[in-house]
């Protein structure tokens, strides 16, 4: 006669589900950083997806509303001197601001990580000539680049083509970082193992590094993503953004241009303020949680 342990369908079947998901919760009892950045990474990127249906985003077009006009209940984040709600310029701005930061930080890691496994496994001449290509570039201030290759795109410069300006310069350090841990891997026990089993290098790589790496890279492109955003925002600071959206960093460069700290319109560069701040606090909690994801051992010895 069949148990109740023997029944299909029953709890014991969806035992290694429920010990999953304890595992996942007991993993983000133990990196409460990681949580903590990546909820406040969605929370942001939901500004961006659900905003638009709560907020008119048309609203942070010139002349919308009334200028000028501090927080109250028609305006939760006042209006700005062109005339702009500013919560609808956040629904707005906030997301290209992501974009840039995301777009740059993915295409700087990608040919960073590329090139990085490319010189640390193959060494010999392929690493000495990007080593010290990277080297080179570091030594060239990026933001005088930076600035020289969007002036030529003044007036006609869009989020997605800064975006690609940014990740001009952003692949030398992940080549640099990703080469210094692919030195290390290489001489791994199971590296060696996979040559003599026949494998080409680039299906070690694919099949043996890059898992092994995984949150290694994960952290890489946090990493970058925040250094993509410092360096648009420089470049809009100087007048070489996308003069027509009110992504955060030209949020930034028309309280400038209008004096709002000499008038007292605290509002106006409040706000994209703590919406940078809010977005790089994320992504520093991510980082540190995928760190410690990616070097448990010296974490745990840390903590001792």
């Amino acid at each position: 006669m069949a148990t109740e342990l023997d029944l299909p369908g029953n709890a014991s079947a969806e035992r290694p589900w429920a010990q999953r998901l304890h595992d996942v919760i007991d993993y983000c009892r133990t990196n409460p950083s990681l949580v903590a950045g990546l909820g406040l990474l969605l929370i942001l990127i939901l500004v961006g997806v659900v905003g638009p249906h709560i907020v008119n985003p048309n609203l942070a077009q010139p002349t919308s509303v009334k200028p000028d006009q501090p927080p109250s209940p028609a305006y939760p984040l006042g209006s700005d001197d062109s005339g702009r709600d500013l919560i609808a310029v956040v629904v707005v701005g906030l997301p290209l601001t992501m974009e840039i930061g995301f777009v740059a930080g993915a295409i700087g890691l990608v040919v960073g990580t590329i090139l990085g496994f490319a010189a640390g496994y193959l060494g010999g001449s392929v690493d000495a000539v990007l080593r010290t290509l990277a080297d080179m570039l570091l030594t060239v201030p990026s933001l005088v680049v930076l600035v020289t290759i969007a002036a030529t795109l003044k007036g006609n410069i869009t989020i997605v083509e800064e975006a690609f300006v940014v990740s001009i310069l952003a692949w030398m350090w992940p080549l640099r970082a990703i080469r210094s841990q692919v030195l290390s891997l290489r001489d791994r026990g199971y590296v060696q193992i996979a040559k003599l089993s026949g494998m080409r290098w680039d299906e070690i790589i694919v099949r043996e590094l890059i898992p092994n790496l995984l949150p290694y890279l994960a952290a890489s492109f946090v990493t970058s993503t925040a250094a993509a955003v410092l360096a648009s925002i420089g470049l809009e600071l100087v007048g070489l953004g996308p003069q027509s959206e009110p992504d955060m960093g030209m949020t930034i460069y028309w309280v400038l241009q209008f004096n709002a700290l000499i008038r007292g319109l605290w509002w106006w560069w409040l706000t994209p303020l703590v919406c940078l701040a809010l977005f790089f606090i994320a992504l520093f909690l991510a980082s540190t949680g995928l760190d410690q994801l990616a070097n448990p051992r010296a974490h745990r010895g840390g903590n001792r």
